[in-house]
């Protein structure tokens, strides 16, 4: 049985009517090196936070870039399909609207045993969360399509759902938005007929504005605003340029022509105080943007979203690995319909998305240098092709060979029909839920005066992204358990509950009076 709510028993959390405040014991451990005998010494650690959380959930908007293509238009029928509890018919039944692969929304979290027994909450209710149904959206799109006309060249819900839909998306229109040809495939310009005109710096302040308005009309107090649109070539990243907030500033003002899209609407986004995440594997957080990130204090969130193929490999490849098998070779093939599969026929933007899928194996390789020596790893090709007839259906293709005892071989081959929309579209609805919540949670050690935010780098979004952005000096993690790991144990912090260890010492240890044998 799942519960709704729940209050932890500790002196260690205090609830008032505007915070949660716990304390937590940190613990870890630092490596000293000695060098005369060639060892490592293992030394334990122990730091004390106190983490404050405002209880009061804001009204919350999303602005998504792209609003009008697959994702965009699918996350925004999904809310209102959810909302409006709509039922629709197909060949196989009847179906109800849900919020299936949203961690936030249907996933669960131990928070303790009962008779022995672990114990499960929804995670939503760890901590006070908006509520997706409540949520307000607007966006951008180079296309000026109706969003009920998105969703119909969309093909990704069922037609009599789509035609429920009809009164709630046909006066959806996206804003005007940036769009540059050099950084995109040749093909999208065929789409683009809603651009905002003029410069460069011109461009961004009517991102601005455009933001100020949404607020004002809309009525929201915060606002999260994600990339979901194409993916972007890599920029060149240049000294003069991109590498400081002051010379990235300039050279939007000069209309540098290596100045990308998303690195616009980021720059503008912090600028406004509003969290941005990147949903496409470019390289949109230059330098620049790092830099005004820190400075302003404001989230920042990517890269690409983690939806099926990847998310596959960041099990596997952990697996094998951890159970000392070396990996030899990953060939990973992919073929889609839709207008992703489209733009990524260009090179220089299909290499943005190769980068982003041959980089998630790579610190779990560096994990065991008793199966690879430094510098070694595994053969990886990636190949992505577009093949229309798909649709959004992605299939994704993959083989896994690796050398196991005595120079033997193993084979692994899997087949994943990703269908990809309705996988990413859950995982934006959590990036922007958990980046709302993670503005409103502030900690310190304990022996300061002052809370302070999370690094503007949000690291705790790494389980739902393909290349995890994460503060200068930590490690990338990209095991999917270790991330999922990191998220849950840190809301379990919050509320001050220990994290999860799994070593149940209290049931392995022989009780006196326990039964050799129990008959059933």
């Amino acid at each position: 049985m799942l519960i709704d709510h729940f209050e932890v028993s500790s002196p260690n959390v205090k609830y008032t009517a505007d915070y949660i405040e716990s304390s937590y014991n940190y613990q870890d451990t630092k490596l000293y090196k000695n060098a005369e005998k060639n060892t490592w010494l293992v030394e334990p650690i122990e730091r004390g936070f106190v983490f404050r959380t405002h209880r009061k959930v804001p009204k919350l908007g999303i602005m998504l870039i792209g609003w009008g293509g697959n994702n965009g238009s699918t996350l925004t029928a999904g809310l209102i399909a959810n909302r409006e509890n709509m039922k629709w018919e197909t060949k196989d039944g009847f179906h109800s609207p849900n919020y299936w692969g949203s961690l936030t929304q249907s996933s669960t979290c131990q928070i303790g045993k009962l008779n022995g027994q672990d114990y499960h909450v929804p995670f939503k209710n760890i901590l006070p969360m908006v509520e997706p149904n409540d949520l307000q959206i607007d966006g951008w799109d180079i296309s000026s399509l109706s969003l009920e006309k998105c969703v119909q060249r969309a093909r990704v819900l069922d037609l009599d759902l789509q035609q429920q839909l009809v009164p709630y998306l046909k006066d959806l229109r996206p804003r005007p938005s940036i769009f540059d040809p050099g950084f995109v495939a040749a093909n999208q310009k065929e789409r683009a007929d809603n651009i905002i005109e003029g410069e460069k710096q011109n461009q961004m302040e009517q991102i601005r504005a455009d933001i100020r308005d949404f607020k004002e009309k809309s009525g929201v107090e915060k606002v999260v605003v994600m990339w979901t649109a194409n993916t972007e070539r890599y920029c060149k990243v240049e000294v003069g340029i991109h590498d400081t907030e002051k010379n990235l500033r300039a050279a939007i003002r000069a209309g540098n022509p290596e100045i990308s899209p998303s690195t616009l609407y980021a720059l503008a986004c912090l600028d406004e105080d509003v969290p941005f995440i990147n949903g496409s594997p470019q390289n949109t957080f230059v330098p620049g943007v790092l830099e005004a990130a820190c400075r302003l204090r404001v989230l920042i969130g990517g890269d690409d979203f983690k939806t099926g193929q990847t998310k596959m490999k960041s099990v596997l490849v952990d697996f094998l690995i951890g159970a000392g098998i070396k990996p030899l070779s990953i060939a990973s093939y992919n073929h889609l319909g839709n207008n992703d599969g489209k733009n990524l026929m260009e090179p220089g933007v299909f290499r943005s998305k190769e980068i982003s899928k041959s980089n998630v194996v790579d610190d779990i390789v560096a994990s065991n240098r008793i199966l690879y020596k430094e510098g070694e790893s595994p053969n990886h090709v990636v190949v992505i092709k577009y093949v229309p007839s798909v649709d959004d259906s992605k299939r994704a293709m993959d083989e896994y060979v690796s050398e196991i005892f005595m120079n033997g071989r193993n084979t692994i081959s899997m087949h994943n029909t990703c269908e990809d929309s309705l996988l990413a579209a859950p995982l934006i609805l959590d990036l922007c839920l958990i980046t709302e919540l993670l503005s409103r949670i502030e900690l310190k050690y304990d022996d300061e005066e002052s809370f302070r935010n999370f690094h503007p780098c949000a690291a705790l979004l790494s389980y739902l992204t393909k290349s995890p952005l994460v503060p200068p000096g930590m490690s990338v993690t990209n095991a999917l358990y270790k991330q999922r790991a990191m998220l849950e144990n840190v809301f379990r912090a919050v509320v001050g509950l220990a994290p999860v260890s799994h070593m149940n010492l209290d049931l392995l240890i022989e009780q006196s009076n326990q039964a050799i044998y129990s008959p059933k």
